[in-house]
Protein backbone atom coordinates (compact mmCIF):
# COMPACT_ATOMS: atom_id res chain seq x y z
CA UNK A 1 0.00 0.00 0.00
CA UNK A 2 2.81 2.37 0.90
CA UNK A 3 4.66 1.56 -2.34
CA UNK A 4 1.53 2.23 -4.38
CA UNK A 5 1.14 5.61 -2.68
CA UNK A 6 4.80 6.42 -3.37
CA UNK A 7 4.47 5.48 -7.05
CA UNK A 8 1.30 7.56 -7.34
CA UNK A 9 2.99 10.58 -5.77
CA UNK A 10 6.02 10.16 -8.04
CA UNK A 11 3.74 9.87 -11.08
CA UNK A 12 1.90 13.07 -10.16
CA UNK A 13 5.20 14.87 -9.60
CA UNK A 14 6.53 13.80 -13.01
CA UNK A 15 3.27 14.80 -14.69
CA UNK A 16 3.36 18.23 -13.07
CA UNK A 17 7.04 18.60 -13.98
CA UNK A 18 6.27 17.76 -17.61
CA UNK A 19 3.44 20.28 -17.65
CA UNK A 20 5.71 22.93 -16.13
CA UNK A 21 8.38 22.30 -18.77
CA UNK A 22 5.80 22.59 -21.55
CA UNK A 23 4.54 25.87 -20.12
CA UNK A 24 8.00 27.36 -19.58
CA UNK A 25 9.48 26.16 -22.90
CA UNK A 26 8.53 29.34 -24.87
CA UNK A 27 10.25 31.48 -22.24
CA UNK A 28 13.38 29.31 -22.34
CA UNK A 29 13.38 29.44 -26.14
CA UNK A 30 13.10 33.24 -26.08
CA UNK A 31 15.97 33.46 -23.59
CA UNK A 32 18.07 31.17 -25.78
CA UNK A 33 17.22 33.19 -28.90
CA UNK A 34 18.24 36.43 -27.21
CA UNK A 35 21.77 35.01 -26.84
CA UNK A 36 22.05 33.91 -30.48
CA UNK A 37 23.17 35.97 -33.47
CA UNK A 38 20.18 37.17 -35.47
CA UNK A 39 21.16 35.03 -38.48
CA UNK A 40 20.87 31.66 -36.70
CA UNK A 41 17.85 32.19 -34.44
CA UNK A 42 15.44 30.26 -36.65
CA UNK A 43 18.02 27.84 -38.01
CA UNK A 44 18.85 26.34 -34.62
CA UNK A 45 15.89 24.77 -32.86
CA UNK A 46 17.77 23.65 -29.75
CA UNK A 47 17.67 25.60 -26.51
CA UNK A 48 21.45 25.70 -26.09
CA UNK A 49 22.94 28.17 -28.61
CA UNK A 50 26.00 27.09 -30.57
CA UNK A 51 27.30 30.65 -30.36
CA UNK A 52 26.54 32.94 -27.41
CA UNK A 53 26.55 36.70 -27.86
CA UNK A 54 25.28 39.60 -25.73
CA UNK A 55 25.19 41.97 -28.70
CA UNK A 56 21.41 41.72 -28.89
CA UNK A 57 21.05 43.26 -25.43
CA UNK A 58 23.30 46.22 -26.23
CA UNK A 59 21.74 46.76 -29.66
CA UNK A 60 18.23 46.40 -28.26
CA UNK A 61 18.85 48.85 -25.42
CA UNK A 62 19.92 51.46 -27.98
CA UNK A 63 16.31 51.34 -29.18
CA UNK A 64 15.28 52.98 -32.42
CA UNK A 65 15.06 56.45 -33.97
CA UNK A 66 17.59 57.69 -31.44
CA UNK A 67 15.37 56.76 -28.48
CA UNK A 68 16.83 54.24 -26.04
CA UNK A 69 14.92 51.68 -24.01
CA UNK A 70 15.61 53.78 -20.91
CA UNK A 71 12.92 56.16 -22.17
CA UNK A 72 10.50 53.32 -22.93
CA UNK A 73 10.93 51.79 -19.48
CA UNK A 74 10.46 55.21 -17.89
CA UNK A 75 7.25 55.74 -19.86
CA UNK A 76 5.93 52.33 -18.82
CA UNK A 77 6.66 53.01 -15.15
CA UNK A 78 4.87 56.37 -15.38
CA UNK A 79 1.74 54.80 -16.86
CA UNK A 80 1.84 51.85 -14.44
CA UNK A 81 2.48 54.03 -11.38
CA UNK A 82 -0.39 56.41 -12.14
CA UNK A 83 -2.71 53.48 -12.95
CA UNK A 84 -1.95 51.80 -9.63
CA UNK A 85 -2.46 55.06 -7.73
CA UNK A 86 -5.74 55.72 -9.51
CA UNK A 87 -7.13 52.23 -8.91
CA UNK A 88 -6.16 52.19 -5.24
CA UNK A 89 -7.78 55.56 -4.52
CA UNK A 90 -10.95 55.33 -6.62
CA UNK A 91 -11.73 51.62 -6.25
CA UNK A 92 -11.21 51.63 -2.48
CA UNK A 93 -13.52 54.64 -2.07
CA UNK A 94 -16.20 53.07 -4.28
CA UNK A 95 -15.86 49.74 -2.46
CA UNK A 96 -16.23 51.45 0.93
CA UNK A 97 -19.37 53.20 -0.27
CA UNK A 98 -20.96 49.95 -1.47
CA UNK A 99 -19.91 47.99 1.61
CA UNK A 100 -20.59 50.48 4.42
CA UNK A 101 -22.81 53.37 3.29
CA UNK A 102 -26.55 53.40 2.68
CA UNK A 103 -27.87 55.41 -0.26
CA UNK A 104 -30.61 55.30 -2.88
CA UNK A 105 -30.43 52.67 -5.63
CA UNK A 106 -27.42 51.08 -3.96
CA UNK A 107 -28.27 47.53 -5.00
CA UNK A 108 -29.10 48.54 -8.58
CA UNK A 109 -25.88 50.52 -8.96
CA UNK A 110 -23.88 47.64 -7.50
CA UNK A 111 -25.51 45.23 -9.98
CA UNK A 112 -24.70 47.58 -12.88
CA UNK A 113 -21.11 47.89 -11.65
CA UNK A 114 -20.77 44.14 -11.29
CA UNK A 115 -22.37 43.56 -14.70
CA UNK A 116 -19.80 45.85 -16.35
CA UNK A 117 -17.17 43.18 -15.65
CA UNK A 118 -18.76 41.11 -18.43
CA UNK A 119 -18.73 44.03 -20.91
CA UNK A 120 -15.96 43.54 -23.52
CA UNK A 121 -13.53 46.43 -23.79
CA UNK A 122 -13.95 46.52 -27.57
CA UNK A 123 -17.63 47.48 -27.21
CA UNK A 124 -16.82 50.86 -25.68
CA UNK A 125 -13.58 51.43 -27.59
CA UNK A 126 -15.02 53.61 -30.38
CA UNK A 127 -17.14 55.88 -28.11
CA UNK A 128 -14.18 56.29 -25.77
CA UNK A 129 -11.84 57.15 -28.62
CA UNK A 130 -14.28 59.76 -29.97
CA UNK A 131 -14.62 61.28 -26.49
CA UNK A 132 -10.88 61.38 -25.80
CA UNK A 133 -10.20 62.73 -29.30
CA UNK A 134 -12.63 65.63 -28.76
CA UNK A 135 -10.93 66.34 -25.42
CA UNK A 136 -7.56 66.44 -27.18
CA UNK A 137 -6.21 63.55 -25.11
CA UNK A 138 -5.14 61.31 -28.00
CA UNK A 139 -1.37 60.79 -28.12
CA UNK A 140 -1.09 61.45 -24.39
CA UNK A 141 -1.22 59.19 -21.33
CA UNK A 142 -4.55 60.62 -20.15
CA UNK A 143 -6.79 58.04 -21.93
CA UNK A 144 -4.79 55.29 -20.22
CA UNK A 145 -4.59 56.86 -16.77
CA UNK A 146 -7.62 59.12 -16.23
CA UNK A 147 -10.23 56.29 -16.24
CA UNK A 148 -8.32 54.61 -13.40
CA UNK A 149 -9.12 57.59 -11.15
CA UNK A 150 -12.84 57.13 -11.94
CA UNK A 151 -13.13 53.55 -10.60
CA UNK A 152 -13.68 51.93 -14.00
CA UNK A 153 -12.15 48.56 -12.99
CA UNK A 154 -15.18 46.84 -11.50
CA UNK A 155 -13.23 43.69 -10.66
CA UNK A 156 -11.14 45.50 -8.05
CA UNK A 157 -14.21 47.23 -6.59
CA UNK A 158 -15.90 43.86 -6.14
CA UNK A 159 -12.76 42.36 -4.61
CA UNK A 160 -12.45 45.21 -2.10
CA UNK A 161 -16.17 45.14 -1.28
CA UNK A 162 -15.91 41.48 -0.34
CA UNK A 163 -12.89 42.22 1.84
CA UNK A 164 -14.47 45.22 3.61
CA UNK A 165 -17.59 43.20 4.40
CA UNK A 166 -15.37 40.87 6.41
CA UNK A 167 -14.12 43.71 8.62
CA UNK A 168 -16.26 43.92 11.81
CA UNK A 169 -18.62 46.90 11.81
CA UNK A 170 -17.99 47.27 15.55
CA UNK A 171 -14.70 48.97 14.63
CA UNK A 172 -16.62 51.61 12.67
CA UNK A 173 -19.06 52.15 15.53
CA UNK A 174 -16.25 52.52 18.07
CA UNK A 175 -14.55 55.10 15.84
CA UNK A 176 -17.86 56.93 15.37
CA UNK A 177 -18.30 57.13 19.16
CA UNK A 178 -14.86 58.75 19.34
CA UNK A 179 -16.06 61.44 16.93
CA UNK A 180 -14.76 60.11 13.62
CA UNK A 181 -16.67 60.82 10.42
CA UNK A 182 -16.86 58.59 7.36
CA UNK A 183 -13.62 59.95 5.91
CA UNK A 184 -11.64 59.25 9.09
CA UNK A 185 -13.24 55.83 9.53
CA UNK A 186 -12.18 54.95 6.00
CA UNK A 187 -8.67 56.41 6.17
CA UNK A 188 -7.81 55.43 9.77
CA UNK A 189 -9.68 52.15 10.28
CA UNK A 190 -10.82 50.43 7.08
CA UNK A 191 -8.08 51.32 4.59
CA UNK A 192 -5.15 50.09 6.76
CA UNK A 193 -6.97 46.78 7.35
CA UNK A 194 -7.42 46.34 3.59
CA UNK A 195 -3.69 45.83 3.00
CA UNK A 196 -3.97 42.33 1.42
CA UNK A 197 -6.71 43.50 -0.97
CA UNK A 198 -4.75 46.67 -1.75
CA UNK A 199 -1.61 44.71 -2.59
CA UNK A 200 -3.65 42.31 -4.75
CA UNK A 201 -5.12 45.26 -6.65
CA UNK A 202 -1.68 46.84 -7.09
CA UNK A 203 -0.12 43.62 -8.42
CA UNK A 204 -2.88 42.89 -10.92
CA UNK A 205 -2.96 46.52 -12.05
CA UNK A 206 0.82 46.44 -12.52
CA UNK A 207 0.74 43.24 -14.58
CA UNK A 208 -2.27 44.15 -16.71
CA UNK A 209 -1.08 47.70 -17.41
CA UNK A 210 2.52 46.69 -18.08
CA UNK A 211 1.43 44.01 -20.56
CA UNK A 212 -1.30 46.10 -22.17
CA UNK A 213 -0.65 46.62 -25.86
CA UNK A 214 -4.01 47.25 -27.46
CA UNK A 215 -5.03 50.40 -25.56
CA UNK A 216 -1.56 51.90 -25.74
CA UNK A 217 -1.38 51.15 -29.47
CA UNK A 218 -4.71 52.90 -30.05
CA UNK A 219 -3.94 56.11 -28.17
CA UNK A 220 -0.17 56.58 -28.47
CA UNK A 221 1.62 57.10 -31.78
CA UNK A 222 4.51 59.40 -30.80
CA UNK A 223 7.65 57.21 -30.42
CA UNK A 224 8.86 59.41 -27.56
CA UNK A 225 5.77 58.36 -25.58
CA UNK A 226 5.98 54.67 -26.43
CA UNK A 227 5.88 52.18 -23.59
CA UNK A 228 7.88 48.95 -23.55
CA UNK A 229 5.14 46.92 -25.27
CA UNK A 230 4.92 49.40 -28.15
CA UNK A 231 8.70 49.64 -28.43
CA UNK A 232 9.01 45.86 -28.75
CA UNK A 233 6.69 45.97 -31.75
CA UNK A 234 9.01 48.56 -33.30
CA UNK A 235 11.66 45.88 -33.82
CA UNK A 236 9.39 44.14 -36.35
CA UNK A 237 9.46 45.67 -39.82
CA UNK A 238 7.08 44.19 -42.39
CA UNK A 239 8.84 46.02 -45.22
CA UNK A 240 12.44 45.42 -44.20
CA UNK A 241 14.61 43.33 -41.89
CA UNK A 242 13.12 42.45 -38.52
CA UNK A 243 15.47 42.63 -35.53
CA UNK A 244 14.47 39.38 -33.82
CA UNK A 245 17.48 39.10 -31.55
CA UNK A 246 17.20 42.56 -29.95
CA UNK A 247 13.44 42.11 -29.65
CA UNK A 248 13.85 38.83 -27.75
CA UNK A 249 16.54 40.39 -25.56
CA UNK A 250 14.35 43.36 -24.63
CA UNK A 251 11.40 41.03 -24.11
CA UNK A 252 13.41 39.16 -21.49
CA UNK A 253 14.30 42.42 -19.75
CA UNK A 254 10.67 43.56 -19.88
CA UNK A 255 9.67 40.50 -17.85
CA UNK A 256 12.03 41.30 -14.97
CA UNK A 257 9.84 44.04 -13.35
CA UNK A 258 6.79 41.74 -13.41
CA UNK A 259 8.67 38.82 -11.84
CA UNK A 260 10.28 41.09 -9.24
CA UNK A 261 7.00 42.77 -8.30
CA UNK A 262 5.23 39.42 -8.03
CA UNK A 263 7.97 37.75 -5.96
CA UNK A 264 8.22 40.66 -3.51
CA UNK A 265 4.47 40.77 -2.85
CA UNK A 266 3.64 37.12 -3.47
CA UNK A 267 2.69 36.38 0.13
CA UNK A 268 0.32 39.32 0.36
CA UNK A 269 -1.20 38.49 -3.02
CA UNK A 270 -2.06 34.94 -1.94
CA UNK A 271 -3.38 36.21 1.39
CA UNK A 272 -5.53 38.82 -0.30
CA UNK A 273 -7.12 36.38 -2.74
CA UNK A 274 -7.60 33.66 -0.10
CA UNK A 275 -9.12 35.91 2.57
CA UNK A 276 -11.38 37.65 0.03
CA UNK A 277 -12.69 34.30 -1.14
CA UNK A 278 -13.32 33.07 2.41
CA UNK A 279 -15.13 36.21 3.45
Amino acid sequence: MQKATTYWSAGKFLLLLLGALIMIYPLLWMLSSSLKPNSIIFRELGLWPSKITFENFFKGWEGMSGISFTTFFKNSFIVVGLSILGNLISCSLAAYAFARLEFSLKKILFAIMFGSIMLPHHVVLIPQYILFNKLGWVNTYLPLVAPKFLATDAFFIFLMVQFIRGIPKELDEAARVDGCGQIKIFSKIVFPLMLPAIVTTAIFTFIWTWNDFFSQFIYISNPKLWTVTLALRGFLDSMGESMWGPMFAMSILSLIPIFAFFIIFQKMLIEGIATTGLK
